[in-house]
């Protein structure tokens, strides 16, 4: 039996809430919630107490496992198995890859915090 899934991310920032968008509609994974880091503050604040800065990266709930920005995107994308959306199939296969995710994802929180910028809304979410 699977571990049930929480993945958590910052609902301002226009890609995350794509990927986000993406993951409940189009990933086929079952046993998945998607909660807005914003919105949801009592988990993020909890999350922040333990080291787990969601300015830095999604994070990713599997039953007691916690996983954070650029490991918590591999977990997710290796979870994905035939998506029905190209786009996310594009993104499972791009970061299924420990090393690619690795290498891509401070350009992910740069890109983050500049849209959040354009937007005028606060990088922070505490």
């Amino acid at each position: 039996m699977n571990k049930d899934l929480t993945f958590i991310y910052d609902g301002e920032c226009p890609f995350c809430n794509q990927f986000a968008e993406l993951l409940e509609l189009k990933s086929k994974i079952n046993n998945i919630s998607v909660l807005d880091g914003r919105t949801n503050k009592n988990i993020t604040n909890s999350l922040m107490k333990k080291g787990y800065d969601i300015d830095k990266g999604a994070i990713l709930l599997e039953g007691d496992d916690i996983f954070h920005g650029a490991e918590a995107i591999n977990t997710i994308c290796n979870q994905i198995n035939n998506p029905s959306g190209r786009l996310l199939k594009l993104l499972s296969k791009i970061f299924k890859s420990n090393n690619r995710t690795k290498l891509l994802f401070p350009f992910l929180i740069r890109a983050r915090r500049f849209a959040l910028i354009a937007k005028g809304v606060p990088t922070s979410l505490v």
